[in-house]
């Protein structure tokens, strides 16, 4: 699997997902089987590239290549400067995104919104691939299947972004009207793949190995982009890439061993976040991980009520030795965590 010059070690993408794959996540699932990960979204206002929260969206300290940003705006020029500037910092793939169906995104007429408008996107496109072209920075694109089911244009626009120098391609098997309900449909990003010569990555509701072949053999895709199922169970990965290769499924992981990726997970999410906003932002995390095991519902209640990283970790770490002396393999039903990403 390559984009552009750059070979991956596997084709299971870790999708963009804003307020979830900031570094420490994107580093732990690419510990645990994740071939490639991308950044949260990073706007192209100039404004905003000192704020706090762009700075810490394009921390990549420790990272291991290649490093994915993904950029996000409607100005050709603005995103332009932006792919340029996150390649000064250490940027090797520009990803450019017409994927979000965020209403804060759309009200601007950027992520999905711009599917809408074909001739800018177009211009956009343009603009970051000639930015990138002197550092020889591969660009990606990634978008929905159209506005609205009467209005899928992924067919076209990927035909133009190809021929605009566009390195790989990912839909998301969704239209923008759709939003995350509903289920993904995958004759388009067949389509789309038997349009194109660039690789091209199937997204949406990738949530199991048997999703995972079943999706690759519908579309035809070269790659998966996996986003919501990994939320508390980082190692889909490694189970799908075991499945792929095998055709079994691997045994679930040890409760000690879920316990020693969270921790560390926990204690590199403090250092780039601070202790206020640190055990804020890693009260999801946790959340997702005991969702489905025993007693996970009412120690997160708790947990919630913490205030110091050292609180917090301690109580993850105790909950978790105990389940682990009822539970020393990981609890949580497959079915249960299927039903939930679906």
């Amino acid at each position: 699997m390559r984009i552009g010059p750059i070979e991956l070690p596997n084709n299971l993408f870790v999708a963009p997902m804003a307020g979830v794959t900031d570094r420490p996540f994107r580093m732990l699932c690419k510990r645990l089987g994740a071939g490639y990960a991308v950044s949260e979204m990073v706007t192209s206002q100039r404004a905003l590239w000192k704020s706090l929260k762009t700075s810490r969206r394009a921390d990549h300290a420790g990272e291991s290549a290649p490093i994915a940003v993904q950029i996000a705006g409607v100005d050709p020029a603005e995103m332009a400067d932006a792919a340029r500037y996150n390649i000064d910092r250490g940027a090797q793939i520009i990803d450019i995104n017409m994927g979000c169906p965020a209403k804060k995104v759309c009200q601007v007429a950027a992520g999905s919104a711009l599917m809408s408008n074909e001739a800018l996107a177009l211009r956009i496109v343009e603009a970051v691939v000639a930015a990138c072209q002197p550092s020889g920075t591969p660009v990606t694109l990634k978008m929905r299947t159209g506005r609205r089911a009467t209005e899928r244009n992924a067919v076209s626009l990927s035909r133009a972004a190809e021929q605009a120098g566009i390195a790989m391609l990912t839909v998301h098997g969704r239209t923008r009207e759709q939003l995350y309900t509903g289920h993904a449909e995958y004759d388009t990003i067949a389509a789309v793949k038997a349009a194109v010569r660039i690789p091209v990555v199937a997204n949406g509701d990738v949530d199991s190995p048997q999703k995972a072949r079943h999706v690759l053999a519908a579309t035809g895709a070269d790659a998966l982009m996996i986003g919501r199922a990994a939320q508390g169970r980082p190692w889909i990965f490694g189970d799908i890439a075991h499945f792929l290769a095998h055709g079994t499924e691997r045994p679930a992981p040890g409760t000690a061993d879920v316990r020693h990726w969270l921790s560390a997970h926990l204690e590199d999410h403090y250092g780039l976040y601070g202790d206020d906003a640190g055990v804020r932002t890693a009260r999801k995390h946790i959340g997702w991980a005991v969702r489905h095991v025993p007693g996970g519902e009412a120690f997160r209640a708790v947990m919630n009520t913490l205030q110091t990283p050292q609180a917090q970790l301690q109580a993850v770490l105790t909950f978790f030795d105990e389940l682990a002396e009822h539970h020393p393999t990981w609890p949580a039903a497959n079915d249960a965590l299927v039903q939930h990403a679906a």
